[in-house]
């Protein structure tokens, strides 16, 4: 008999979740209290790996019992609880179809990375600080290009042996978030440096921040709290275009985006406090999404352009091919084609000369002659990634190019989704479900 179980945990105790020889591991923690509560070896699949300190909400995994017995799947997810440590808990344990799989047939992953600017002792363990200015109407821009079917090996850590870096990522933004202790108790914010690296110059302009600050916990309303992109309870409620709390910016030039891209109000460079960034996709890679965050916020700090971001995506290959020959050949196809532009750029500055005396063409020949320079550059870049791909299959070279990964506990896988036939299953006839 199958069993799907969804439960949460703080990662900041083991290594992940896959068991690793040595370490400890959420998954081998579940597995020992299961096998000794059923009294046989009991083995758990879970949704995906999860990196080392990053944590879970609502994580799915599924088990098999040989000697089902007098199982009561309630009882037994009570029962856990009150051996499993303090970092993990279990919601609820059901029935399932034999042919679900907690890995394979979820449909979605979302991810969710905390971060907050001024010393807060009651969201350290859980957001990562950094007193930095940030321009988020940039970071949302290059959180657009995400979106999309794309290859994301620049993203994934080194080494990872997998056979494909292809991902569809559906959702990608930066929006503020006010945690409960502020909303609800009035908490205010650090002193801020006097000098106003913080943002805030002066203690009048500091008194006057941690007055509004108390005035939102006093008065604040469930309304106001969501427009902000918070409830009362701290859940971040993401917000939608056309919503009083975004404004529209244009990402003209950028490939791969709309017409717009919607910039949550309440992020300005200088004033931010506590934002989140929310990403889902089909499947991540490992490392993927705090080697995306830690990119985002070189975008931020104005230490990369966007240009530079969306280089880092890389198309999809019309098949895929496990040594990289395939890609090497369209590497090399697409630097001959560079190379054939640098020649036509040579061709193209001799006419400009030789047509110098008439103003429109020499104007167009120009346009044309800067056209194929670009190309050059292209060529150059092209050839780099040829030798890179020739040289193997490339991975480490391509993940130097990203920025840093930023710190795993204030990662959070925050959900799993399933098509509507093989999600969890609440019904105590769920194995009848596909027959």
């Amino acid at each position: 008999m199958r069993f799907i179980i969804t439960l949460s945990y703080d990662g900041a105790a083991f290594c992940g979740w896959q068991v690793q020889p040595g370490d400890p591991s959420v998954q081998e923690c579940l597995e020992k209290a299961l096998s000794t509560l059923l009294r046989q070896p009991v083995s758990v699949t879970g949704a995906g790996r999860t990196d080392s300190g990053v944590n879970a909400i609502g994580y799915v995994a599924h088990f098999d019992i040989v000697d089902v017995g007098s199982c009561d799947p309630a009882l037994l997810a009570y029962k856990l609880n009150a051996i499993l440590p303090p970092s993990v808990v279990v919601h609820s344990i059901v029935r399932a179809d034999g042919d679900f799989h907690a890995r394979f047939d979820a449909s979605q992953r979302k991810y969710t990375y905390f971060l907050h600017r001024l010393k807060d002792p009651f969201v350290e363990r859980y957001s990562l600080r950094r007193d930095w200015d940030l321009d988020f109407g940039a970071m949302n821009r290059a959180a657009a290009l995400l979106l999309g079917r794309h290859d994301f090996a620049c993203f994934q850590k080194t080494g990872t042996d997998v056979k494909t870096s292809v991902c569809t990522v559906t959702e990608a933004f930066w929006a503020p978030y006010e945690p409960a202790h502020v909303s609800l108790m009035g908490f205010a914010p650090a002193a801020p440096d006097p000098a106003g690296a913080a943002g805030v110059a002066g203690a009048a302009e500091a008194a006057e921040v941690a007055e509004a600050a108390e005035a939102a916990g006093a008065a604040g309303t469930a309304g106001r709290l969501r427009e902000a992109g918070t409830c009362p309870g701290g859940e971040c409620f993401p917000q939608t275009p056309g919503s009083s709390g975004f404004a529209p910016v244009e990402t003209q030039g950028l490939p791969g985006t709309g017409t717009n891209v919607f910039v949550p109000a309440g992020l300005d460079a200088k004033g931010w406090r506590y934002a989140y960034f929310r990403i889902s996709a089909d499947r991540f890679l490992r490392n993927m999404v705090r080697a995306v965050v830690g990119t985002l916020l070189e975008v931020g700090r104005g230490k990369r352009s966007l240009e530079s971001f969306a280089a880092l995506i890389l198309p999809v290959a019309p098949a895929p091919a496990a040594d990289g020959t395939e890609k090497a050949n369209s590497v090399r196809s697409e630097a001959a084609s560079a190379v054939d532009s640098t020649k036509r750029a040579e061709s193209v500055r001799s006419e400009a000369v030789s047509t110098v005396d008439s103003t429109e063409m020499a104007d167009s020949v120009r346009s044309e002659a800067i056209s194929a320079v670009d190309s050059t550059k292209r060529a150059v870049s092209v050839r780099s990634e040829a030798v890179s791909v020739l040289g193997g299959r490339g991975g480490g070279a391509m993940r130097s190019q990203a920025g840093d990964s930023v710190p795993g506990h204030a990662l959070f896988l925050s959900k799993v989704e399933y098509p509507t036939e093989t999600a969890a299953l609440p019904a105590e006839d769920a194995h009848h479900l596909k027959h």
